[in-house]
């Protein structure tokens, strides 16, 4: 039989066991730029968010894309801040919500040189090769979605910069381009514009998201957060990079099916699991 100190004790050790541990709120966002760099953005939004929710907010680098991913697909993110593309498909797959975005629409083009007569319409690209960023880069998914048949599409001559998908039409490294409109009616203005073959339907732009872990509450509180004058001021690296004086409340319907986009990414396809 046990004595009253052996059942005390056994009872701490059950607490101790069985107490709830809070585990850190993991928060993301795509390999885009060095790990360096990455720290510099996001972890004064981090630290910011630590203090906001009361839990220890962890911004977490994925290395490359893959590693992003594939953790992304284990649903290992709490709060995430990327495109359209990825935040329809956790919308859909993983229930995330979207909490503020980066004003503006996206729209995307694909241009050719002025006296290109070969190609008339966007699928006569199928076979051709294209300047632009690989993917999953959102400029090129919302084109290549365009081609339906998997065996009839373009080869993606890989660039680092939309100025750079333009010079590769202009020099003949490549048939065709694909550029953010804004960037491309720059440098039309600049070096001469192009013949444009396909413009793209507007689309919300880059986002914060939270997952189920945190709850509807607190979600609404990171928003606010997000958007009151001390969010403003831990976000003021992020903005700058996308030239966004502020940010504003996001939907879950704008951003609704566009997780469509990442149907030819691997792990991504309508029929993959999470």
């Amino acid at each position: 039989m046990l004595t009253r100190q052996q059942r005390y004790c056994l009872s701490l050790l059950f607490l101790c066991v069985a107490a709830p541990v809070k585990a850190d709120i993991i928060f993301t966002s795509p390999p885009r730029e060095s790990r360096a760099k990455g720290v510099e953005v996001y972890q004064p939004i981090t630290d910011y968010l630590s203090k906001v929710t009361g839990q220890k907010v962890v911004y977490q680098y994925p290395d490359n894309w893959l590693t992003y991913q594939r953790d992304m697909r284990k649903n290992m993110y709490d709060i995430v801040f990327d495109g359209p593309a990825f935040i329809g498909w956790r919308e859909a797959r993983l229930h995330h919500v979207p909490l503020v975005k980066v004003p503006g629409k996206l729209t995307f083009v694909v241009i050719v040189k002025p006296d290109q007569n070969k190609v008339q319409q966007l699928k006569d690209l199928a076979g051709h090769m294209i300047c632009a960023f690989p993917p999953p880069n959102l400029a090129t998914l919302t084109v290549l979605y365009e081609f339906d048949n998997p065996v009839r599409q373009p080869m993606i001559v890989p660039t680092q910069s939309f100025p750079g998908a333009y010079q590769g039409v202009a020099s003949g490294k490549c048939m065709a381009g694909i550029l953010q409109t804004k960037v491309y009616e720059k440098l039309a203005a600049e070096h001469g514009a192009m013949k444009i073959l396909f413009t793209s339907k507007p689309m919300s732009n880059q986002a914060f998201t939270a997952g189920p872990r945190i709850p509807p509450d607190m979600q609404e509180k990171i928003a606010r957060a997000l958007l009151s004058e001390d969010g403003k001021a831990a976000t003021q690296k992020l903005r700058a990079e996308f030239k966004a004086k502020n940010f504003e409340p996001a939907t879950k319907e704008e951003y609704a099916g566009l997780g469509k986009l990442l149907r030819d990414v691997w792990g991504f396809e309508p029929d993959a699991s999470p």
